[in-house]
């Protein structure tokens, strides 16, 4: 643990320029919520088929299987780092006590902003769901800090992120065997639809204290084993369709940014993680990469047609791979994106301000 914190710790220096590198932790908390992206473990205690508990996930990872659907680190790990905790964010069905007062992570594999994504999967906590665990998790603030001004306080000085709506494509509108939104909405409405419900979440966590928010805008789904492998002609050209509809609601998430700042000591930013994404795959041999569009772990086409089994031999050049499975990053992919959403690269990577940025309000 404190090896790989380093390593992020010099890695950000160096490919940053920075003089120091400085690990403290630049705000005392971080609260997550999202889906397999970056869950690390709630679904472990709940009956779903969205679990990565088990070989080979986790085979790069120091505690093994946790949960996290890839082979290391997710995006949010290599975030908590660049943050300087010490410790990874907990899963919030395996924090009690004073263990919340540097956060928690809520997010559930198969979950989306609709109630209804990814319930062929099973069990799962829907967005709604994270909200609520997140207000039990205020109360428990308020009794440890013994009054509601001073967890106000501590809150308004946390990083939160949002990384939601992936599902509420892959397994809800492009879905159309188990959910007909895709034959209801037209994407400008269904994007429509999906803002209106994180617009009322987003309030909730407002009001609940939230003051520095990041969004983290979806990433190219069109382009992941799995719908290659349904899709692609060629099984390399990413699906358009999917991915514009997808860029349809990330413009909107823009649109949210703009609209909460408005109130007061709000700091809410979005982090391009399609941009990003691209320019990964665009690039991909200058970042290492030698396969774009297959799992180092799967079976059948593009290594995506079924994601990687319990005890399946997964690839070797695990850090030459893109993908992790069918449908997430492998770990080398994670570091890139969660370095990048810490410090901007790009002008494109983030809107108004980086992560680091955003700390040090």
């Amino acid at each position: 643990m404190e090896k790989v914190r380093r390593l992020l710790c010099l890695v950000s220096a160096v490919s940053l320029a920075l003089g120091v590198a400085r690990c403290d932790p630049q705000v005392p908390c971080y609260f997550i919520f999202g889906d397999s992206l970056v869950d690390n473990g709630n679904n472990n205690y709940i009956v779903s088929l969205a679990r990565a508990n088990y070989p080979p996930y986790g085979i790069d990872f120091a505690g093994g299987p946790s949960g996290r659907f890839t082979n290391g680190l997710t995006t949010v790990d290599v975030i908590a780092q660049l943050l300087g905790f010490d410790n990874f964010i907990p899963p919030f069905a395996a924090t009690s006590g004073d263990q919340l007062l540097g956060g928690a992570n809520f997010a559930s594999a198969a979950a989306g902003i609709r109630a209804e994504t990814g319930q062929q999967l099973g069990g799962r906590i829907p967005f709604a769901g994270q909200v609520q665990n997140y207000q039990t998790a205020v109360a428990t603030l308020v009794n440890i800090l013994g009054d509601q001004d001073t967890a106000s306080d501590h809150l308004s000085r946390c990083i939160f992120s949002i990384g939601m709506g992936s599902n509420d494509y892959l397994n809800n509108y492009f879905m159309p065997a188990f959910y007909n939104t895709g034959s209801r909405y037209t994407p400008e409405q269904y994007a429509d639809a999906l803002i209106a419900d994180y617009r009322r979440y987003l309030q909730v966590l407002y009001n609940y204290g939230a003051r520095k928010v990041v969004m983290i805008g979806v990433g190219q789904v069109g382009c992941s084993p799995n719908e290659l492998a349904r899709y692609s002609a060629d099984g390399v050209t990413c699906v358009d369709h999917i991915d514009g509809a997808i860029q349809i609601f990330n413009r909107r998430l823009v649109g949210l940014v703009d609209e909460f700042n408005a109130l007061p000591g709000a700091h809410f930013t979005f982090i391009n993680a399609y941009n990003i994404f691209d320019d990964i795959l665009a690039n991909a041999a200058s970042y290492g990469f030698t396969v774009t569009n297959a799992g180092c772990c799967g079976v059948g086409r593009n290594n995506g047609q079924v994601t990687c089994l319990p005890y399946q031999a997964p690839c070797a050049n695990r850090d030459q791979h893109i993908f992790w499975d069918a449908f997430h990053p492998s770990e080398a992919a994670n570091i890139i994106v969660g370095r990048r959403s810490y410090r901007a690269e790009s002008p494109n990577d983030a809107y108004p301000m980086d992560i680091s940025t955003l700390a040090s309000i």
